[in-house]
Parts: structure tokens; C-alpha cells; sequence
């Protein structure tokens, strides 16, 4: 008999790699045969759904006193969330409870409920906030592990958008959803890197406990890679994502104006503005903003080789994978879980933050003989949903 399956996260439309993992896993679920509810908070830009009116209502962090002193009492797990989740739970009756991005929004209580009921309670790591209360890893623009030993410093460095007031509350929630109240209420955490369940293990949390499952790419986006052609590469090579600090956007700029290949760089983010204006007088980069699905594959599909330079602790970034599954070798920073998906036959990595290095890569790159085929076909079968399921479908069973 088929498992009937709540999935939890925050928001209910594409918004970020969360969210976009949740919906593939609902269509991956439904389209196998099981029966699938959604959790989230109510928010304009949700999809319509059947359970919509389950939804917890929708906080602000940036509204006046009132509603930030509700969303603050969310994040505690207070407030109107636990009655509209124990409603799902009642009507519903989930045998699993499969939790994604729930901090704050929504809250690690859920957990709670779930496992009072006696459901299998499972929770898809996509960020760091179990180990850093600020979700990143990061300080000062490197990465940062203090946190993993004492919540603390997130209120003496400042972490949360560097004010006292936002650290203070990512300090409190931490003490109050620490590891062992989170071991408690949740059967197994899924790392989508190996490097994710190392973090885990290194501050503190059980490794019977942790599972490392890849993302896969929804079929349709997939057969949009299986139908472009493989081996009509152009002479560039091309960014995909953020334009943030993180990302390692500036570093690879920087080297791309003293190389002679053409880059592509797709995305909008913080620095949009102000690299469209340091690099306008170098013809042989192009910034073509913000893509939709189909450009990023033909983008990807007709690029030599593709640039990861992050310079954060990546967990499993959905740009790596999509240029694997277009049959374009990656270029990627040795930080993260980015290492993890390049061997030789794949793509070169890199020393981060290095653009001596960098520059020597992506030359490497250019001059090298790939075979496409080979790479698309093996990341066909390393992140496809019929691989993803069958692991997933083992956790929900242990």
C-alpha cells in the first residue's frame, strides 16, 4: 500500500531551491501513486492547492511592531501554527511527514506534532541553519564554524544581517530547536551532499540518523536536456545564478576580462548593478539577466564549459547538476558539495577564491577534448527521479 506522504515547507512556489525540491518531490510522489498533502504559510504568490486552507497564516519580519512580534512568536513555535498543522495531521493523516525549509516561517514544531502522533518524521536539509543560525556558514564574506560549538557567537559576531536585534532572535531560536529537542522529534535528516552530513556530524548530530540523497531534475526539465543537441558547442562559456558576494561572481569577473573567451553570465542579484557597470567596456562579457528554464538549457546545451566559482559552503548547487545533465563539463570551486559531483571525465576544480588558479582552469577547460555525451549520460542516470524515489522511498520505510 502506498505511503501517504505531508511534505512542509515554507513557501508554495518557485522561489528558491527549496521550493523547488518540494514541488518536483509532490509531482515525483503523485505521479508513483502515493497520496500527497502540502504544508506551508499563506503568501500571494503561493500556488493554489487543495490545501491552501490548511495553510498557517503568513508572518512578516519586516512589517511594524505587531507583526514582528508575531512573527517573532512563530519562530518559537507559538501562535496560530500549531493548530493549523495539527488540523492537516487529523484530516490527513500522514504516515510521513517529510519536512524541507521550515525555520521561522513556520517552525521546527511541526516536527513535534508529527512525532506525537506517530508519524515518520524525515527532513531534507537544504541550508545550514541546524549547525548556523544565520543558515550560512559565513562571516566576513569566509566561511565560519563557530557556531557549531556555541550558538552564542551568532549575537557577539552579528551574524543575522549584522544587527543585534535579528542575531538576538536567530540566537534564541537556536537554544530553543537545538540538536537534541530536533534528534528527538525527527527519524532522519537527508543531506543532498556528503559534505552536508559531515557538517551535521561535526556539530553534534546522530550519523545513524543522517542520509545523503542528490537532488534529481524533474522529468520535464530533464527531457528539455535530452532534446537539445549535444555536441553544438559555441565558443563560450558561461555563470549561472546568484550575482552575490558568495557566489564567487566577482572573483571569476575579474579573471574573465584578462581571458580571451566569451562569457556569458545569467542571473540577477545585489552586484547586477554594480559589475553590468565595472565590466560594460568589456565586449566579451555579456550579462543577460534573469533566464527562464528553457534559455538556461540552451544556454548551457551550447557553452563549452560552465563556471561554479562559489565561495561558500555549497551544499548540492542545482547549477552543477543541470550543466552535467546538458552535457557540459563544470569548472567548480573545491569548497562544498561541489567537489563531490566534478571527477575528471566531468569537468576540472579549483582552489576557491584562487583566480590565478581559476584563470588556468577554465583555459584547461577551453583546450581540452570533452565528451559530451558521456557526461550528459552518466548525469542522466546519477540524478534522475526514477534513482532519487527509490532512495527517498527506503528512508521513508527504515
Amino acid at each position: 500500500m502506498a505511503q501517504r506522504i505531508l511534505l512542509v515547507n515554507k513557501f508554495y512556489y518557485n522561489r528558491g531551491g527549496d521550493c523547488v525540491v518540494t514541488l518536483n518531490t509532490e509531482a515525483l510522489l503523485r505521479s508513483c501513486g502515493h497520496e500527497v498533502a502540502v504544508f506551508s504559510m499563506q503568501y500571494p504568490e503561493n500556488i493554489e492547492s487543495e490545501w491552501s486552507r490548511y495553510f498557517a497564516s503568513e508572518v512578516d519580519f519586516n512589517g511594524g511592531l505587531k507583526a514582528k512580534i508575531t512573527a517573532m512568536r512563530r519562530t518559537m513555535g507559538m501562535g496560530d501554527v500549531k493548530k493549523a498543522f495539527c488540523r492537516i495531521l487529523d484530516d490527513f493523516k500522514p504516515d510521513v511527514v517529510h519536512l524541507h525549509n521550515i525555520h521561522s516561517y513556520i517552525s521546527p514544531v511541526v516536527a513535534r506534532l508529527a512525532k506525537q502522533r506517530g508519524c515518520r518524521v524525515v527532513w531534507t536539509m537544504h541550508d545550514y541553519k541546524l549547525l548556523c543560525p544565520s543558515y550560512a556558514c559565513l562571516r566576513n564574506g569566509s566561511p565560519c564554524e563557530l557556531c557549531f560549538t556555541g550558538k552564542l557567537n551568532v549575537l557577539t559576531k552579528r551574524c543575522m544581517k549584522g544587527s543585534l536585534p535579528a542575531s538576538a532572535i536567530a540566537w534564541v531560536e537556536a537554544l530553543k530547536w537545538n540538536h537534541k529537542r530536533l534528534e528527538r522529534d525527527v527519524d532522519a535528516f537527508i543531506c543532498p551532499s556528503q559534505f552536508m552530513a559531515q557538517k551535521m556530524e561535526q556539530g553534534g548530530f546522530n550519523p545513524a540518523k543522517l542520509h545523503v540523497l542528490c537532488n534529481f531534475v524533474d522529468p520535464v526539465k530533464m527531457q528539455s536536456f535530452k532534446s537539445l543537441p549535444v555536441d553544438e558547442r559555441e565558443p563560450y562559456y558561461c555563470y549561472v545564478g546568484r550575482l552575490s558576494q558568495e557566489k564567487g561572481i566577482a572573483t571569476l569577473l575579474e579573471v574573465a576580462q584578462s581571458l580571451p573567451f566569451a562569457l556569458k553570465v545569467a542571473g540577477g542579484g545585489p552586484l547586477e548593478q554594480e559589475l553590468r557597470d565595472k565590466y560594460s567596456g568589456v565586449n566579451h562579457i555579456e550579462f543577460m539577466g534573469r533566464l527562464n528554464a528553457t534559455q538556461v538549457s540552451h544556454l548551457l546545451s551550447h557553452a563549452t564549459c560552465s563556471v561554479v566559482p562559489s565561495e561558500w559552503y555549497e551544499n548540492n548547487p542545482l547549477s552543477v547538476i543541470e550543466s552535467l545533465c546538458a552535457g557540459t563539463p563544470v569548472v567548480g570551486a573545491e569548497i562544498g558539495g561541489i567537489p563531490e559531483l566534478i571527477d575528471p571525465h566531468n569537468g576540472v576544480t579549483f582552489e576557491w577564491g584562487n583566480p590565478t588558479e581559476l584563470k588556468q582552469v577554465i583555459d584547461e577547460a577551453f583546450h581540452r577534448q570533452w565528451n559530451y555525451h558521456e557526461i550528459q549520460q552518466q548525469a542522466i542516470k546519477d540524478f534522475s527521479d526514477d534513482y532519487y524515489y527509490n532512495k527517498l522511498i527506503n528512508i521513508y520505510k527504515q
